[in-house]
């Protein structure tokens, strides 16, 4: 239990230290990577994430939704839930689903029904979804649907059986950031706004090679990669983080772990 909040045990923050509190965001991270070191894991790796499983599991909130620290009534940023983090834990649940004990599988399997049942709720007519955590200074209301709809899709892509009623709101989300993707062949925020390494990397992650002959996709690959050969990917981060009080940041990291992660998924040809 977390000294200071009263956090239950389970779960990561976003640093080891004591000030750091257990969140959605980074415990689907860190199962994420657990599941991503190579080989079968070892006792600790899979008592870790059984924990790490059951966190996320009782923060679920009752919409079926995640929320970011906490389980709650959804009227705060702390407990409202958010698509980002739902479809992150998606896919955290699903890369370890198969390892984990039956009956905490068979519970895995329902919150991930009640989580997709409540992404068809929050898409947006137009297909898009809206990330709590992360903005866009240019676009209206400073909101960033397109971060926010393919973290989705990328979350959703993961499911090997989604069903008609996933692949409808894939098919949405799809239609949504080829419909706002910049002249240019970038993305930025939204339809109009200039792009960014960061948003188109994370577009073109979420389309995923399956729409590598689409037109679309084709001069999106061809913004990032001239921006790649520019030098721009590493160095020039973009404010698109969004924390309390409209607190923008930006993290250097990103663009460079966005285009790698994007490019990887084309080159390997898989979702």
């Amino acid at each position: 239990m977390h000294p200071y909040t009263g956090a239950a045990p389970g779960g990561w923050a976003w640093t080891d230290l004591p000030g750091g509190v257990p969140d959605a965001d980074d415990t689907a991270g860190a199962l994420l990577a657990l599941g991503a070191l190579g080989g079968e894991p070892d006792a600790s790796a899979i008592e870790a994430a059984t924990a790490g499983t059951r966190w996320l599991l009782g923060v679920q909130n009752r919409d079926g939704g995640i929320p970011t620290f906490c389980r709650g009534w959804g009227t705060l940023p702390f407990d409202r839930s958010t698509p980002e983090l739902t479809a992150h834990a998606l896919r955290a649940w699903k890369a370890w689903i198969h390892r984990l004990p039956k009956p905490l599988a068979t519970e895995v399997q329902r919150a991930a029904h009640r989580a997709v049942v409540h992404l068809g709720r929050t898409q947006r007519a137009d297909g898009a979804w809206i990330p709590l955590w992360f903005g866009n200074e240019a676009a209206p209301a400073q909101e960033n649907p397109v971060y926010g709809t393919a973290q989705v899709l990328i979350g959703l892509g993961s499911l090997s059986a989604g069903g008609v009623a996933v692949q409808g709101l894939v098919e949405r989300g799809e239609a949504f950031l080829k419909a706002v993707q910049h002249p240019e062949g970038g993305w930025g925020g939204d339809a109009g706004v200039a792009p960014t390494v960061e948003e188109t990397a994370r577009a073109l992650r979420a389309l995923g090679p399956d729409a590598r002959h689409d037109a679309s996709t084709e001069r999106g690959l061809g913004w990032l990669l001239d921006r790649w050969e520019r030098g721009e990917v590493i160095g020039h981060p973009s404010p698109i983080g969004l924390y309390f009080a409209r607190l923008w940041y930006h993290e250097a990291l990103y663009p460079l772990i966005f285009t790698v992660d994007a490019l990887n998924r084309f080159h390997q040809g898989t979702r």
